[in-house]
């Protein structure tokens, strides 16, 4: 009984030490003592034995391609100070062995234990496919555009896969930039030229507003001028009417007095 008892214990550290498990979103791959990758791959929730070879784990779904600090020129060639972007792709399962094994190296990423298959072929082709999207934008303008970049930058990738013959092997299912910041140079260049037709609308508004200003004197001065000298007629007509009618005894005569009250 004893004995037995050891036996499953032991066969119960062999199966948890000798065996993984591959996770949801994951497919396996079985690589031999001698270094061959095993054709086929390993699903999600089987537990396979490492006690001889081991067993490769690929992370599938939505991989995260993150690309930061890249500088594409502008169509202004002004050189961007940052542009960050994610492009987010998937691996079809039954295509992860071959793509393993047939493609080159370079092309495979590994981090934490974990291989992510043509991770920098993907790095590539995006950052090849952004920095052709950037030419296409004034600097000041890949802010506003970028709903518009992240279509191209994904159809520019997706183009790619298809002459590659990688369609099939590979979706791309999302491109978000996050960050586009122009040169300093740039974004200054644009606050003076800002300034300087705030200036310039100020200074048109100025000269409005002293040509209206100068109709209106002149219009004061005009009114001002008529007025008076209504009043001066009026005054001596009401001196003449009343001097005819006797009414007035004493008049101060004005220095002009012939001019106005007979002819010369």
């Amino acid at each position: 009984m004893k004995r037995i008892l050891t036996l499953s214990i032991l066969a119960a550290a062999v199966l948890a030490t000798g065996c993984t498990r591959i996770e949801t979103g994951e497919v396996g791959v079985r690589v031999g003592f001698d270094k061959q990758v095993k054709s086929g791959e390993l699903l999600p929730g089987s537990f396979n034995q490492i006690l001889i070879g081991e067993v490769l784990t690929f992370p599938i779904k939505d991989v995260n391609v993150t690309l930061n600090d890249m500088t594409p020129v502008a169509k202004d060639n002004s050189t961007m100070k940052d542009f960050d972007a994610v492009v987010v792709y998937n691996i079809n399962p039954s295509q992860v062995a071959e793509l393993y094994s047939t493609k080159n190296k370079s092309f495979h990423a590994e981090f934490k234990g974990d291989t992510y298959v043509m991770y920098n072929y993907i790095v590539q082709n995006a950052r090849n496919a952004i920095y052709k999207a950037a030419r296409k934008y004034e600097a000041l303008d890949m802010a506003d555009a970028r709903s518009d970049m992240e279509t191209f930058i994904k159809e520019e990738i997706v183009r790619n896969l298809r002459e590659e013959k990688l369609d099939a092997s590979i979706t791309i299912s999302q491109v978000l930039i996050r960050n586009v910041v122009p040169a300093d140079s740039v974004v200054a260049s644009a606050n003076e030229l800002v300034k300087a037709k705030n200036e310039l609308k100020q200074k048109e508004v100025e000269v409005k507003t002293a040509e209206a200003e100068s109709r209106r004197m002149a219009a004061l001065a005009n009114n001002s001028a008529s007025s008076i000298a209504f009043m001066q007629a009026q005054a001596m007509l009401n001196i003449s009417e009343g001097i005819k009618l006797g009414r007035v005894q004493t008049i101060v005569v004005p220095s002009n007095f012939n001019a106005l009250m007979m002819n010369k």
